[in-house]
Order: C-alpha cells, then structure tokens, then sequence
C-alpha cells in the first residue's frame, strides 16, 4: 500500500489523522498502529476553591472536545485523593494531544494539572500487538 493511497482508504488525511493513527510499512507488510493520549487531571492546591462557573467551562470544554472528534472517553476518580478525572483522546499527535490538554480551563484556571501519556492500543485487529 502506497501512502499516496491511505488518504482515500481512510476518508482522507484529516479523518487519518483525528483517528490518532500512525502508518507504517516493514517487507510489504502494512500494519497500523493506533494511539489514544491519556490526560490524568490533578488537583492542585486551589481546587477546592473550584466554582459553578469554573465548572461550567470545563464542561463546555468536554463538549467542545467531543464536538471535534477528540473526545473518546472522560470520567471522574472517586476514592483517589488529588486525582479529580481523565480524558482519553483522539489526536493526530503526541503534540496536537498536548495542545488540547493546554486549554482544559481547570489547567489554565489553576485549579488543576495534568499529565499526559501516549497509549498504543491492543485489540483483536493487531493481534494484541503480537
């Protein structure tokens, strides 16, 4: 498979690359590997300071993410103190995922950190990544 022809397969590049995949090509053999980003949210020392409207942001946050096509799970930590949730993305990169944790406004607000891991995804159409 020629890189030239991904795009079409796949609904063109944009589509390749909100997906979060990465092409690569060993012996004539193709495979994919697919990456979501995990952004762990951290309270920090204000978070109990955190109010309706800051809330309100960070849900119109997650609404906006989902909206684009990032968005692939999000959820709430109970019982683990000074973790408040997560996101699992979508994005073209390691780079691109970064760029959407910059703008939670629980992380530009103060009330929240982050940190961000790449997680390359095992299912049954890569073999568990055999």
């Amino acid at each position: 498979v020629r890189k030239a022809f991904l795009p079409a397969m796949w609904g063109g590049q944009a589509a390749e690359e909100r997906r979060g995949y990465r092409n690569h090509f060993k012996k004539e053999k193709d495979f994919m590997e697919k990456w979501l980003y995990v952004m762990f949210i951290e309270k920090t020392k204000t978070y109990n300071r955190l109010t309706k409207a800051a809330v309100e942001r960070h849900v119109a946050n997650i609404r906006a993410l989902d909206d684009e096509g990032h968005l692939e799970l999000c959820g709430v930590f109970k019982g683990y103190p000074g973790v408040a949730g997560m996101y699992i993305l979508r994005a073209g990169s390691y780079e691109e995922a970064e760029e959407l944790c910059r703008r939670e406004p629980l992380v530009t607000e103060g009330f929240a950190t982050y940190k961000l891991k790449a997680l390359q995804v095992a299912g049954r159409e890569n073999n568990y990544l055999l």
